[in-house]
């Protein structure tokens, strides 16, 4: 990096705090702040901590414990039916800087990454007593390619790779897998600017859902590098044939069926570079044919000019997503409630919020539970797992994907303190 890059980014990163409040951005009728444009976002990102002796926070009347550490980037894991648990380990893609302000965005996301090589592996973990301790973990597959979106369907473990859908044959009780994957299906892998592929699977195992996200943050490298982008495809389980499921989706980074229903829901990242108050990360249901506006609108049917040649007749099909979380959390876990997380946490969803690199004062860095009713959002989002950030400005971790025990266990994957966390009620 330029000495001029480096000291510029260091001034934005050192920028003072005070100043900056949010409008109420969330719900279904978010307040929207009017766009800013200068020559760089806003660029703070809290640098990494050490745990020590605390932990995590979480509300009165449940408790919190690190079931694994010493991992390699956990993003995303997976219940299977005999109890264990599933880690996705790795990081991945490789999009070349187009402009300086690039080169400096990518420093200072660097700050607040894990010095870690990712593991490019499955690890799983065990409780054989079911007294909450995983005395068993190993390494349950290895050799992948940034694994994140992870599945278990018709006796069967499907692994989003960055670059191809995979299986492996599933015995209940293994501990290693028997061999390597069968390729279900490519995946679009050139660039990958957004590297990350959500995955969830339809109630009756036919269907896999895969997020792809775009390959620019608005189309800077073209529209032919958005070729299938910003999308969620929808493939054959059996044969890999796959369509379009829902377009305009620019990061769709978790995906989940809402229980009793055949209702796909998505956590989605945003666009960045209009401000620190736009546009907010949402959660929405996914509705097949269905386009949510990027790159040529958000929040519905609001146009952003940058994206060019503009598209009239696309941005008048618009979908407004459902629930806003906030602009620029990072939102990169989904998973539905059950009865037993008790009390005011029976019914809604967990969100795992990895935290924002593009504004002076960072927001995310939890795990937020929104309430349902009537299988719909109903009510602001509540803290559920916090204090990843210290008093110091630093963070000790950063949430990822978020897995439901049906037992009554909520399961979250710390991708900066490499700890998988479980917290269940007292």
């Amino acid at each position: 990096m330029r000495p001029f890059l480096l000291a510029g980014a260091l001034a934005i990163t050192l920028a003072a705090c005070d100043g900056e409040v949010d409008p109420a951005q969330y719900g279904p009728s978010p307040d929207l702040a009017e766009p800013q444009r200068g020559l760089l976002p806003d660029m703070t990102i809290p640098k990494p901590a050490n745990w020590g002796n605390d932990r995590p926070t979480v509300p009165q009347g449940y408790k919190i414990e690190a079931i694994a550490t010493n991992l390699k980037i956990p993003r995303q894991t997976l219940m299977l039916p005999n109890g264990d648990i599933l880690v996705a380990e790795g990081s991945g893609g490789n999009a070349p800087a187009l402009r300086p302000k690039d080169i400096i965005a990518s420093y200072i996301k660097g700050l607040g990454k894990s010095s870690v090589e990712g593991g490019n592996r499955l690890t799983l973990l065990r409780d054989g007593d079911g007294d909450g301790t995983y005395e068993v973990q190993g390494v349950f597959a290895d050799h992948l390619n940034a694994p994140y979106g992870l599945a278990f369907v018709n006796g069967a473990i499907y692994v989003a790779n960055q670059d191809s859908l995979v299986r492996f044959d599933y015995r209940d009780g293994q501990t290693e897998a028997a061999g390597p994957p069968a390729k279900v299906t490519d995946l679009p892998s050139a660039i990958n600017h957004h590297w990350t592929k959500a995955l969830t699977a339809s109630p009756d195992g036919r269907f896999l859902y895969v997020g792809i996200g775009s390959n620019s943050n608005i189309t800077e490298r073209g529209m032919e590098a958005e070729v299938d982008r910003a999308m969620v495809w929808r493939v054959d389980a059996e044969t890999g044939a796959h369509k379009p499921y829902a377009t305009g989706l620019r990061n769709p980074t978790a995906l989940a069926i809402q229980p009793g229903t055949e209702q796909l829901w998505a956590v989605v990242n945003e666009r960045d570079e209009i401000g620190p108050n736009l546009v907010p990360d949402y959660l929405t249901t996914v509705r097949e044919g269905g386009f949510y506006g990027w790159p040529y609108s958000y929040w519905g049917q609001i146009v952003d000019p940058r994206a060019q040649p503009q598209d009239p007749q696309k941005v008048a099909s618009a979908i407004r997503p459902d629930y806003s979380l906030g602009s620029h959390v990072a939102a990169l876990g989904l998973a539905f409630s059950v009865p037993a997380m008790g009390g005011n946490f029976a019914e809604g969803v967990f969100v795992g919020q990895h935290g924002s690199w593009n504004r002076n004062v960072p927001v995310g860095y939890k795990v937020v539970f929104v309430p349902f009713r009537d299988g719909r959002p109903a009510g602001d989002p509540v803290d559920f797992v916090s204090g990843f950030l210290d008093g110091s400005g630093n963070t000790r971790g950063r949430p990822v994907g978020v897995t439901i025990d049906p037992r009554g266990a909520l399961i979250v994957a710390d991708d900066l303190s490499n700890t998988v966390w479980r917290v269940t009620a007292r």
